[in-house]
């Protein structure tokens, strides 16, 4: 299969040329994002690979049917960018990460909160220009304060359960598709065992 991937970045060529060694699709690397301007980019390929970034319209999509394209790999697990409505009508099909790790993805956002309430970034810093100043550094604690998650998918079920079981905060959640369980989880009492209660604070 011959498939052209837009909006390539190193990573995307050192990973992709990797993973496909198993399969030996004929790839070729586009640094320019897909658009009305450079779908002509895609002419003859079976099938084009997108980002964030690349936008698949109707304008977009007219012009990768008319040249041959089968299908849109999405390299995300969005399809914001793309007009569904449009491939379906010119029989293109559309594929997508179902999901990156939910739980890398949730301890890097607590990882980035944690950094931001001691002040880490900060720190490192000021320590690496040799001053070793406490000064401006109060922090606080996330025990038993309240956390808001916007989005309770794979990845806000992850990061609630985090900050619920991990640092005992109480979490609210917001999503126009409710999640019951994690609706169960997060209203439950902190398990024993999971997590520092008051009392058995030393």
């Amino acid at each position: 299969m011959k498939i052209a991937i837009f909006g390539s970045q190193e990573y995307d060529i050192e990973s992709l040329n990797e993973a496909n060694k198993k399969y030996s699709n004929d790839l070729t690397f586009f640094k320019a994002y897909l658009n009305e301007k450079t779908a002509s980019l895609a002419k003859n390929f079976d099938a084009v690979c997108l980002f964030v970034q690349d936008t698949a319209n109707k304008a977009v999509i007219d012009i990768l049917a008319k040249q041959g394209v089968k299908t849109i790999a999405l390299r995300c697990a969005g399809f914001n960018n793309v007009d569904l409505d449009s491939a379906k009508t010119n029989n293109i099909s559309v594929v997508n990460v179902p999901a990156y790790s939910p739980h890398a993805v949730a301890e890097h956002a607590v990882g980035l909160i944690l950094s931001l309430n001691r002040k880490i970034h900060h720190a490192y810093t000021r320590i690496r220009d040799g001053n070793f100043s406490l000064k401006g550094f109060l922090g606080f604690d996330l025990y038993g304060k309240t956390v808001g998650v916007i989005g309770t998918g794979k990845i806000g079920q992850e990061t609630a359960k985090i900050f619920k079981l991990g640092f005992g905060c109480k979490v609210i959640a917001s999503d126009p598709y409710p999640n019951k369980t994690l609706e169960k989880e997060c209203q439950s009492p902190l398990p024993k065992g999971r997590g520092l209660n008051r009392e058995d604070q030393g």
